[in-house]
C-alpha cells in the first residue's frame, strides 16, 4: 500500500515468494536472515526488513508524510497495534498449518485471539480519532491487519461490538491501494 500511496510502483520490483516458517524460501532468507516478509533489497546497501523499517524507508524516499512529527508517538503506537494484530493472526495460522493436529494448543490460540481482541477494543475506543485523521502509517498498518483478519479469520467476527472500527474500515477498504493489494 505504501508503494502505491507514494507513487513508487515504477521504481520498485515486487517479487512473489512462496515461503513458510518450516520451509523458508532461499531467496527470502538471502534478503532477510529471519526469512520473513517484507524485505526490501536495495542496490545501494544491505536489504531492509520488517514492515516498520521498510515503510519508514519508503516514506522517507518518497518525501511523504506517513510519519508526521507532530503526532509521531500516536502514529507509531497505532502502527505497532496493527503490526501486533498481524503477528498474532499469523501465529494462529501457523499453529494450524505447521503443527500436527495432535500438537496444536487451543489455549495458546485463544491467547493469541485475546491479544487481537484487546487491540481491536483499544482501537475502537481509544484510537478511533487517530484513525480518522489524515492518512498515516498507523492507519495503513491497522487497515492491513483488519483485511488480514477478514482473509484468514473471518469466522472470528472481529467487527462484533466494534461499530466505530467497522465503519472506519469500510471507508479505508475502499481505497484503491487497499483493493489493489488485497490477497487473492
Amino acid at each position: 500500500m505504501v508503494i502505491l500511496e507514494t507513487g513508487q510502483q515504477d521504481d520498485i520490483e515486487l517479487v512473489e515468494v512462496m515461503s513458510s516458517p518450516t520451509a523458508p524460501a532461499p531467496q527470502l532468507t538471502a534478503a532477510n536472515p529471519l526469512s520473513k516478509i517484507p524485505a526490501l533489497v536495495r542496490s545501494d546497501g544491505p536489504a531492509l526488513y520488517d514492515s516498520r523499517v521498510v515503510t519508514r524507508f519508503l516514506d522517507a524516499r518518497a518525501g511523504s508524510d506517513f510519519y508526521p512529527e507532530s503526532r509521531i508517538w500516536d502514529v507509531l503506537t497505532v502502527e505497532a497495534t496493527g503490526d501486533a494484530i498481524m503477528d498474532a493472526g499469523v501465529l494462529m495460522v501457523y499453529e494450524n498449518r505447521c503443527r500436527p493436529a495432535d500438537m496444536q494448543f487451543g489455549g495458546w490460540m485463544d491467547a493469541q485471539w485475546g491479544k487481537i481482541e484487546g487491540a481491536l477494543d483499544a482501537l475502537n475506543a481509544r484510537w478511533i480519532s487517530q484513525l480518522s485523521g489524515p492518512l498515516d502509517m498507523g492507519q495503513i498498518s491497522v487497515g492491513c491487519a483488519l483485511g488480514y483478519l477478514d482473509f484468514r479469520h473471518a469466522d472470528r467476527e472481529w467487527r462484533k461490538g466494534r461499530d466505530a472500527l467497522d465503519d472506519w474500515f469500510a471507508v479505508f477498504a475502499a481505497r484503491d491501494s487497499f483493493k489493489d493489494t488485497a490477497p487473492y
